[in-house]
């Protein structure tokens, strides 16, 4: 079957993030009285920004600032560590530019605020190449719902056959696997992660061909 567009998470895939996540949530957190330890980080791993919120919330209640306006405070400090820091993955631009240049669709299907993706895509002057964006802010259900890997289908005007989504998460490939795409695992070196799901699996992308694929 022929595949005709490529979408990508965001976190953990074309941008290092996930520790500017842990270190924003961290200070914010803890500036509100939560005490965050590691057991219950892991469990916030794959949830949205708000769901993270109300987790901690449920656990270690504050007073005075609203869920929302705590989960923009996350946000916020997100955003200022991407802009400040040296978040990029090798390779993932000149990937993308050679899908585009083997006329594949790109999209991004990412749990994050929408209002981090611009920041994300200019960081690595990578907007111009994307032909969707989608964000779990739009939807009911983040992942491992299939809803956004559906949605960003649909932007694409892809059937979601003729996709592949490639994630670095257990929850994101599950998405994925329920929307009915082919499903890539980037593990970025990391052995310790559980890829069975996937279908095929790139550690770098500078060392990966798409047309294999086909």
């Amino acid at each position: 079957m022929i595949k005709k567009a490529v979408i990508f998470d965001m976190d953990g895939v074309i941008v290092d993030s996930e520790c500017l996540w842990k270190k924003a949530e961290r200070e914010v957190f803890t500036s509100l009285g939560v005490k965050v330890t590691d057991e219950y980080s892991k469990l916030t791993k794959s949830m949205t920004t708000f769901e993270v919120t109300r987790f901690w919330f449920d656990k270690f209640p504050w007073q005075d600032k609203g869920l929302d306006v705590v989960e923009q405070m996350v946000i916020d400090k997100v955003i200022e560590l991407i802009e400040n820091e040296d978040c990029k993955i090798n390779g993932v631009k000149n990937f993308i530019e050679n899908l585009k240049s083997k006329k594949f669709k790109i999209g991004l299907a990412t749990n994050s605020p929408n209002k981090i993706i611009p920041t994300v895509l200019q960081k690595l002057e990578i907007e111009h190449l994307f032909d969707a964006v989608s964000s779990a802010d739009f939807e009911e259900n983040g992942k491992p719902d299939p809803a956004i890997y559906l949605t960003t289908a649909a932007k694409l005007n892809i059937t979601a056959k003729n996709c592949i989504a490639i994630e670095d998460s257990y929850s994101g490939m599950l998405a994925a696997k329920k929307a009915g795409m082919t499903v890539i695992a980037f593990t970025n070196d990391n052995a310790l992660l559980n890829f069975d799901i996937a279908d095929y699996k790139i550690d770098r992308f500078d060392d990966f061909d798409i047309e294999r694929l086909n």
